[in-house]
């Protein structure tokens, strides 16, 4: 399959990688150039050069491609769509299932752009078959001329036909390990399908389709036709994204930062309470004074003075009326309760009402980092703790989105009835059966591998009690 060589060859198809969303398949050609908004890249610098090579753009900018060896996978990213195709995720569970390995002659109905035709091709190996069937005649023109030029045409034989109403040909009947239906209508292909399985062994079938619809139909068909063990699966893919960070600290350093997180904090919250304490003290001192404010005018123009007294209480003093009892300023208490002010002498009032400021309390004492007794040693570096700075580790993390085309597939296994016999399978009773049948069927019969069954191992069917159970369908046990 396509190049086996180490360096690149002229005519040899190469994926050229220019992002993770942008994958090209190239045929290196003399003299030819690849434009790209990355850069240019003429395809005679790529001649020489080693698969996987970085190859830098010819402009002087930063520019760069890979150019990748062909493979199955990068085949599926980068093929022209001629019509929709399996991706990985589908290939990888449909080659599992229907066991198909090196030597196994597989049919595909349904070609299309060959993605699939490529992932088989390598699991069958140089000493398989893939027959693969399509109806539209330029797709299979093309994808012939495909397998052709990577060198799969001695594995992959393809022919343009409608095998829904004319089958697969009379060549390959009974030789067929597996097969592959990616038709619009599997239901028409399932009794040609059933020609074409061999009937020494199981066989098994998988029916690719979009709609559930598709799928019951399918299903009836494959019931119908004697198909046993017969389940759906639908294939998601969970994207998981793998990120490097830098490695997590050991137990005793994360330990050592909680504490010296704690010493800053308490730190803080001491400077906080004495500043709020010398605030406070501050706003009762001033409270505590008392201030003579400037003079200011009744209503009706006579001069007043405003003094408050140690309680907070305003007393309106007349300076032009000596001697005379200064007025009563009514005051409303928390509870709402009016009282009448004390009468207080003008000519001392001045020298009663000298501020003494209350003493500032006590300042809290400030804890610092040095006064905390931790209880632990000096930090000494430990065997679990970090490796040098700039080291990482990497992270794994399952995104929220799920990708999918929503398409289902549908198996099956054809288990033939002479082959469920000689396995032991068919229903009977072993008191009936005398010794020289056990003898004829021990003789004649071998299982898949070419291993003899044990007679002991052998079941005939009684000829008093006939079970038409596990017959194959169609017809009546003897």
């Amino acid at each position: 399959m396509w190049s086996s060589k180490r360096t690149i060859s002229a005519g040899d198809t190469v994926i050229v990688w220019i992002t993770r969303d942008s994958i090209e398949p190239l045929v290196v050609t003399p003299d030819a150039v690849l434009h790209n908004k990355f850069g240019v890249y003429p395809h005679n610098d790529l001649i020489g050069l080693p698969y996987g090579a970085k190859v830098q753009s010819k402009t002087g900018g930063r520019g760069f491609v890979y150019v990748l060896r062909p493979t199955p996978e990068l085949w599926t990213l980068a093929l022209p769509h001629r019509t929709q195709i399996l991706y990985l995720a589908d290939i990888s569970f449909v080659v599992n299932w229907l066991n198909i390995g090196r030597g196994k002659r597989v049919v595909e109905a349904g070609t299309g752009s060959g993605s699939f035709s490529h992932s088989v091709a390598r699991s069958i190996g140089d000493t398989g078959n893939l027959f693969t069937f399509e109806f539209h005649e330029q797709r299979a023109m093309k994808a012939k001329a495909e397998f052709a030029a990577h060198g799969l045409d001695r594995i992959v034989r393809l022919q343009h036909r409608n095998v829904c109403k004319d089958g697969f040909g009379e060549d390959i009947e009974n030789s067929i390990d597996a097969v592959f239906l990616d038709l619009p209508a599997p239901w028409d292909a399932i009794p040609h399908a059933k020609k074409v399985l061999r009937k020494d062994a199981v066989a098994r079938i998988c029916c690719f389709s979009p709609c559930i619809e598709q799928v019951i139909r399918t299903v009836s068909a494959l019931n119908d036709a004697g198909f046993t063990e017969i389940t759906m699966y639908e294939t998601l893919l969970r994207p998981i994204e793998v990120t490097a960070v830098p490695k997590l600290p050991s137990i005793e350093d994360a330990t050592e930062r909680l504490k010296q997180a704690e010493i800053r904090r308490e730190d803080k919250r001491q400077k906080q309470i004495k500043a709020n304490r010398e605030k406070e003290a501050q706003d009762k001192a001033k409270k505590a004074n008392v201030v003579v404010g400037e003079k200011r005018k009744h209503p009706d123009g006579e001069p007043i003075t405003e003094i408050d007294n140690a309680e907070g209480s305003p007393l309106v003093l007349d300076d032009a009326e000596e001697g005379v009892e200064p007025k009563r300023v009514k005051t409303q208490d928390s509870a709402g309760v009016v009282e009448n002010t004390m009468n207080i002498d003008p000519p001392s009032l001045s020298s009663n009402l000298t501020p003494v400021p209350e003493p500032l309390p006590a300042p809290l004492p400030v804890i610092n980092s040095a006064s905390i007794d931790l209880g632990t040693k000096s930090r000494t570096p430990s065997s679990s703790s970090p490796g040098p700075v700039g080291s990482k580790m990497s992270v794994s993390k399952a995104l929220s989105e799920v990708r999918g085309h929503t398409s289902y597939l549908t198996f099956a296994c054809l288990v033939p009835y002479g082959y469920a016999l000689h396995s032991g399978d068919a229903t009977s009773t072993a008191d009936s059966t005398s010794g020289a049948d056990v003898a004829n069927v021990s003789e004649g019969g071998e299982a898949n591998n070419g291993k003899s069954i044990a007679p002991s191992a052998v079941s005939v069917p009684s000829t008093t009690e006939t079970s038409t159970e596990n017959a194959e369908p169609g017809k009546k046990a003897d």
